[in-house]
């Protein structure tokens, strides 16, 4: 699921040297993930849930929406590349 990921130590820092705290955070909003077993491949998708809390329901809507095509599009793209791959031949265990 998403999550939130505090600046990294570096960032904490200014280029001047002053030792100035950047209250920026990375955060993860949006994340679809691929995956497959064998042949069989799946996408996914989650958002934050602070987002999907702010979201008006049309708006929340539309994000489901789109958010379906894309995993769509990602699934079949890595669908198409693994049937141009050629299986790997057995192994000797």
């Amino acid at each position: 699921m998403a999550r939130a990921v505090p600046p990294s130590e570096e960032s904490n820092n200014s280029p001047s040297g002053d030792n100035v705290l950047d209250p920026a955070w990375d955060v993860e909003l949006l994340r679809v993930l691929v995956s497959r077993i064998g042949t069989q491949v799946e996408a996914q998708w989650a958002i934050h849930p602070q987002l999907k809390q702010d979201l008006l329901p049309n708006e929340w809507q539309e994000v489901k929406d789109l958010m379906a095509k894309v995993t769509d599009i990602v699934g079949n793209r890595f669908s198409e590349a693994l049937s141009n791959v050629e299986p790997m031949p057995p192994g000797n265990a």
